[in-house]
Parts: C-alpha cells; structure tokens; sequence
C-alpha cells in the first residue's frame, strides 16, 4: 500500500533522522514512532481493518529497518498493531468511550431499515407468485397450497438469514474504527509514556531503605527520578561510575546532588572495589529482551557482575515498551559501536596507525545477573518477562520485526 504523499514525506524525515541518530533514547524514539503511526492510521485511506495491519506493519518495517539497535520502534509498532487487533475484534470497551447511545441508535436504525425492505421483499415475492398460478388457470389443490406455501416459508426464511448475515457483515465493514483506533493509540501508548516515570518512581519507598549504599552507572532518567523519589522520605548515599569515554555518569551525580543525595563519582576501574559496601545496584535499561536479559550502557555488565559476585541485588528500572519479544542469539547484534576519538584522539600520532580500538556504546547482560525489573506497573523477575511480552504484543506480530 502506497502512503500520501504528505505522510510519505513524514516517514522519510522520520528514517533520516534515525539513521543520522538525531533521535537519541527509547524514551523518544518511542514516542515519536507512537505519534507518527497515529498519523499513518489517521491520513491513510483504508476500509478494511486487514488492509490498515497491513500498512502499519509495512511502514514499521522500513522504521524499525533504518536503525535496528532501536528495538523500541519495532516494540511500538507491534503495540499499535495490537491495539488495531483488539478494537476490530471489540475486546476494548471503546463503544462507551464513543457514546454507545448513538451506536446502537445506529444499528437499530439500520436495521430497521433492513427489516422494511425484508417485508417489501416478501410481499413482492407472494404476489408473484400468486400471479404466476392464476396466470396458468389451474386450480390449486389444498395439497399444493400448502406446499407452496411450505417452500415459500423456507424461501423467505433463507432470504431473511441471508440479509440479517449481509446485514451483520455491513455493519462489520462499514462501521468507522479510525476514530477509536486512533483514541486507543492516544491513550493507551503515548499518553501512557507520559506517565511511566511516575509510575516507576512511585515504587521507590518498597525497594529503597534508610541509610542504604547504592551504585549505579551513567544517567539514566529512570533511575534518576526513582532515586529522587525516594530521597524525599529516606535518606541515602549513591555511588555513581563514571562510565568513561562519555562520562555520563557525572552529569547523573549532578543531578541526584542538586536534589540533595549525597553523591559520590568513582571510575570504573573501581567499581569491584567499592561493591562490598553496596546494598544494591540500581541500573536503566535501553532495553529487555524476551529471555530476561537487558541492553544497558557501557560498563553494565562490569557492574552487573561485581554485584554478583559479592551477592548484591541488582534492579533494573525499565518501562513496558522496552519490552522486546526477540531473543539474543548474538549478543553483539543489539550493539553499536561510537567513534572512538574520546579514547584515543586521531591526533596522538604514529601510534592511531598501529592500533584498532573498538568503543562499543552498549552492554548486554543476562537474565542471570538480574533480580528484579521495576517496570511502571509493577515489579516482576526476569523469568516473568515473558508473560509480561504476551500481555503488551499480539502472537500474530511478535516475528515481524
């Protein structure tokens, strides 16, 4: 299926800028994707529901295809797809939403229409027939009469069966789902995006104590708004990792010190020395993978496995659409790899020649070195993610991308 030539452009612009990696974090990329879909259900022209499936999967094909480490593409467009899904076959309750008044008004309207033209129906059909036996001048026998009338009861029951079926199907076919599709995609994914920050924070208190140590590793939203919700009742000190070459770690310690957390930045060549003085590991996720595992940043998995070493829970605070149903057959396939200029400068010297540095943005680190996810609906262990990916993502959509 061919898209307009306004919402062609939209897309186009939507592909470079993922390409270019002008959009930077699942957080955006997410919601971008959400409203940019929004507006493929809304300005492409379609009347079967199978048909509008088939533009959505193919335009999240092509998004997800221009940058495949942003899994939350691909996630956002299998949870449109099941929202398509879900309001055809009316497993959500969007006739309320609507007015449901003004539909079955609707139906029944309709219908009675359709019952007039039944009954204009049967009595054309009797009068032909009587006028077919009077015009051959035989007599009819009371045998005849109500064997006709036999069949012309049948006749008119499979007309009515027939139309009540042509009926239910118009009604299927012709009735406009664009609107609440498009009002289930507002409300069910973006505007819950909006709120999954206060949703994960909310859960603080539960798993953050008085007087606790906790380490974590670059800056991550999640974790940090998690952290300040629970200083505002607990007190509490954090060790953040510096997470060289792009020491975003120090911009989270600033953070979490301008909310008065105290704050300490060590480097990550330091992070097994500090742990045993550490309650818990506090780690965001740029995504989850179906067998539990995560893809976080550089220096996770040195974090991740000082922690269980010394036998120290770590939790993982990530929100539902970073869910992913794909496994990780190559650990290396969710990876990116950055310049590597801010670790060894291309003006050095002779030496750029000599070596070959890879600086790799991503970590992956397995279902075994996590205790517990912290999503914005709850909590759930890693073996539970996979329930978790059945509840957000139809079966029907979960190989597509």
């Amino acid at each position: 299926m061919t898209l307009s030539s306004a919402l062609e452009s939209q897309v186009q612009d939507f592909i470079q800028r993922l390409k270019r990696r002008q959009i930077v974090g699942s957080f955006f990329v997410a919601k971008e994707t959400a409203i940019l879909l929004r507006q493929v259900v809304s300005l492409s022209r379609w009347r079967d529901p199978d048909v509008l499936i088939d533009i959505v999967t193919e335009t999240g094909i092509r998004l997800a295809s221009a940058q495949p480490n942003e899994l939350a593409v691909g996630n956002i467009v299998k949870r449109v797809l099941k929202v398509i899904r879900e309001v055809t076959r009316g497993e959500l309750e969007t006739e309320g939403k609507r007015g449901g008044e003004a539909i079955e008004h609707e139906y029944s309207s309709f219908e009675d229409d359709e019952e007039e033209e039944e009954e204009e129906e049967e009595e054309e059909f009797m009068k032909s027939s009587t006028n077919s036996s009077v015009a051959g001048n035989r007599p009819q026998l009371p045998t005849q009469t109500s064997m006709f009338g036999l069949l012309a009861d049948v006749s008119i029951m499979s007309i009515r069966e027939q139309k009540r079926e042509e009926n239910e199907k118009k009604m299927r076919d012709t009735f406009n789902l664009k609107p609440l599709i498009i009002q289930e995609i507002t409300e069910e994914i973006i505007a819950d995006l909006d709120t999954i920050y206060k949703g994960i924070a909310d859960q603080a208190l539960d798993f953050i104590h008085a007087n606790e140590v906790i380490m974590t590793i670059g800056i991550s939203r999640t974790v940090e708004k998690f952290l300040i919700k629970a200083a505002e009742k607990r007190k509490f000190q954090v060790i953040v990792a510096e997470t060289a070459p792009t020491y975003q770690g120090h911009k989270m310690a600033l953070a979490l010190s301008k909310a008065g957390i105290d704050t300490t930045v060590i480097s990550d060549s330091a992070i097994f020395a500090a742990m045993p003085r550490v309650n818990k590991v506090v780690l965001g996720a740029h995504a989850v993978l179906a067998n539990g595992a995560l893809v976080s940043v550089s220096g996770s998995h040195l974090l991740a496995a000082a922690a269980k070493h010394h036998s120290t829970p770590v939790l993982v605070c990530t929100a539902l659409y970073k869910l992913s149903p794909l496994f990780a057959y190559d650990a290396d396939a969710f990876n990116v790899t950055v310049p590597p200029q801010n670790v060894l400068n291309f003006q050095e010297g002779p030496i750029i020649d000599e070596v070959t540095i890879s600086n790799p943005y991503y970590d992956y680190v397995g279902p075994d070195y996590v205790s517990l996810f912290i999503h914005n609906l709850g909590s759930a262990p890693p073996t539970y993610v996979y329930r978790l990916i059945n509840d957000n993502y139809d079966p029907e959509d979960s190989a597509l991308l």
